[in-house]
């Protein structure tokens, strides 16, 4: 079977969406994914063995660019890859207006969710066969719920995996230390972030304990905020622009990694890596990380119960 995944949202999103292709790869070997996906994440999906081939959409920067990419024909190639392919199903695992059309324009017997369950009124419409699936649950669990019904199989009561080909995940440009630990400060939502003064004192105490600590980065704001806690403590690094993939790598060989709500902190759960996730706004309960030895912690967390954590992970 040969199916095409409609999944165009965040880091989040596509790294929750990794269990239920390795559920159906499980339950219906040879089955083969092509996947839609946001041109900044077209690294992800191709992490998994069973993804064959990924599909960039430019949605976010054709907005704003709209006469450039329809001069340089980006809209029309991008149309014509997605008809080149008839699929067995066309899945939409995301339930949105923009997700239901890029299904709509697809070729082959389009499926998601039911008018109760997708995310925005009316993208059910795009589809041929719709199902149901309870919204109180995590996101991880309705993503799998919903690979099951639309192919057919008992979803089995395991704990979610990534299926995630490890190997694959290389980094070239320096070498990193035995032992190190990630921050993750920044978030698109200011009102995820964590006090920059507490990120100052977390990395005080980790210069005393001489554990090195590197900071990535997406834009030039992020850039300057891993750059002021870097100023103040000489164990930091304010990693250099890297791949996803290459970033991938730092986050997998870390000793621990200590987040805001953000996509490296569900980058971290699915690699593996020991994490204390910070959360305000948004409710754990449904989109928290998910994996082993991941901690959540509301974001009024102080320095010190996050330090107790840390060590404890370390030691």
């Amino acid at each position: 079977m040969h199916v095409l995944i409609v999944k165009m949202s965040s880091m989040g999103d596509i790294i929750h969406t990794l269990p239920a292709i390795n559920d159906a790869n499980t339950a219906l070997p040879g089955i083969q994914f092509d996947w839609v996906t946001e041109e900044a994440f077209t690294e992800i999906p191709m992490w998994h063995k069973n993804v064959k081939q990924v599909i960039p959409i430019a949605l976010r920067r054709w907005r704003k660019q709209i006469y450039q990419s329809l001069r340089e024909h980006e809209v029309q190639q991008f149309y014509k890859q997605l008809r080149r392919q008839h699929y067995d199903k066309v899945l939409d695992a995301q339930g949105s207006i923009k997700s239901a059309v890029t299904t709509r324009l697809s070729r082959g017997y389009r499926v998601g969710f039911d008018k109760n369950s997708v995310r925005e009124l009316f993208a059910n419409l795009a589809y041929q066969k719709t199902f149901s699936v309870p919204w109180k649950q995590h996101a991880i669990a309705r993503s799998r719920q919903l690979f099951a019904k639309a192919f057919g199989y008992t979803l089995a009561n395991t704990p979610p995996c990534y299926g995630i080909d490890k190997t694959h995940l290389h980094l070239t440009k320096f070498t990193l230390p035995e032992n190190y630990l990630v921050f993750v400060p920044n978030a698109s939502w200011s009102a995820k972030c964590w006090p920059e003064t507490s990120w100052y004192s977390l990395a005080e105490k980790t210069a005393q304990e001489k554990i090195p600590v590197f900071i990535p980065w997406g834009n030039e704001e992020e850039k300057k905020r891993a750059s002021r806690i870097r100023n103040k403590h000489s164990n930091v690094t304010v990693l250099p622009a890297l791949s996803l993939t290459e970033l991938a790598s730092v986050v997998l060989h870390a000793k621990a990694a200590v987040c805001v709500d953000t996509g490296l902190s569900h980058l971290a759960a699915a690699l593996e890596v020991p994490s204390i996730t910070l959360y305000g706004p948004t409710d754990p309960q449904f989109i928290g990380t998910m994996g082993t030895s991941q901690i959540h912690q509301p974001l009024d967390a102080s320095v010190e119960t996050i330090w107790q954590l840390l060590q404890t992970i370390l030691n």
